[in-house]
């Protein structure tokens, strides 16, 4: 049985999870268009499918279905020249992705899990801003409201206490 202190904890975890997922979205919607704009020869499906793909990269969730790992395989130049990309064409989202990535690891780390390569995948693509400090959890959640409405994505307000805030950062 879980206790209400687990229960509390669960519950930031996957409010912070849903904030990740809104900068993964707001990345695949950004390297879509990039890719419309920077490879018009490409149909919709193979834009969708790259700018997917490259989501799924930057955030080291690849997709286990035969087609994903086939399209990967097969557009591994494609996918490894936009990754390099980010830190230029999309500058703009590289504080958002920092933070992200970070709070994916905070996440990962509070579940037994390690995500902590993603990162230093982050940090060799060039897009992990590394001076920047790890946001407080209040903060990101705020940013990331700011994100979504910018995006026309519905961000839900989540409330986070100070000591939320100092249980997960070490």
């Amino acid at each position: 049985m879980e206790t209400k202190a687990t229960e509390k904890k669960s519950q930031l975890i996957q409010s912070l999870r849903e904030g990740v997922s809104i900068v993964q979205m707001v990345l695949f919607k950004e390297l879509r268009t990039n890719l419309m704009n920077n490879r018009p020869d490409l149909d919709k499906a193979k834009l969708a499918m790259l700018a997917g793909s490259i989501t799924n990269e930057v955030f080291g969730t690849q997709n286990p279905e035969e087609k994903f790992v086939r399209f990967c395989k097969e557009n591994w130049g494609i996918i490894e020249q936009e990754l390099l990309n980010i830190k230029e064409e999309l500058a703009p989202l590289c504080t958002f992705l920092t933070d992200a990535l970070r709070i994916q690891t905070l996440c990962d780390d509070q579940e037994g899990g390690d995500s902590s390569t993603t990162l230093l995948r982050a940090k060799e693509l060039g897009f992990l801003i590394e001076e920047r400090d790890i946001p407080l959890l209040s903060s990101f959640m705020t940013s990331i409201r700011e994100l979504g409405k910018l995006h026309d994505l519905l961000v839900p307000a989540v409330q986070i206490t100070p000591e939320q805030d100092d249980s997960m950062v070490h």
